[in-house]
């Protein structure tokens, strides 16, 4: 990794746990005590690098809708998780960054476990919008969602 490549407190928390048996679930645990209504979900983070995060949920009874798939509000939490982790890990120092909309599209019944991906352009980090791509899959990697999550970016203010 460069020199001059700024590693977010996130995305250093992340290197360490993951590095230990039981530390990916260790994380996610810290992810939702951080933001306690992802626990509604119980995501576990799999993969976080700048600019990336997949997550997974397991389908059962508290994320199912009345037909028995994983509703798709549980998943849009799950990518909205996805998302927090991927911008935490991925901004720049000197930028700050705030949910301003999220826009999905529901493509087929998610009837197995989830895994929902946040994407983001390492070209986009600066003042104004920015569009996170977020994909779910289900466990035959078929897309049962797909759509972005748009952030406001702002410069920090300075101390």
């Amino acid at each position: 990794m460069p020199e001059n490549t700024y590693i977010t407190p996130v995305l250093k928390l992340w290197n360490q746990f993951s590095a230990y048996p039981g530390g990916k679930y260790l994380f996610s645990k810290f992810v939702q005590y951080k933001a306690p209504y992802f626990k509604t979900v119980n995501a576990q983070v799999l993969e976080l690098k700048p600019n990336y995060a997949r997550l997974t949920i397991k389908k059962r009874k508290a994320v199912q809708n009345h037909i028995g798939t994983v509703h798709v509000i549980a998943i849009c939490n799950l990518l909205e998780m996805a998302m927090g982790a991927c911008a935490e890990a991925s901004i720049p120092k000197h930028l700050r960054w705030i949910p301003k909309g999220m826009s999905v599209e529901y493509t087929a019944k998610a009837g197995s476990d989830i895994t929902g991906i946040a994407q983001i352009n390492p070209e986009q980090w600066r003042a104004g919008d920015l569009d996170v791509v977020i994909t779910a899959l289900d466990d035959q990697g078929v897309v049962v969602l797909k759509g972005v999550i748009k952030l406001w970016i702002s410069e920090k203010k300075s101390a």
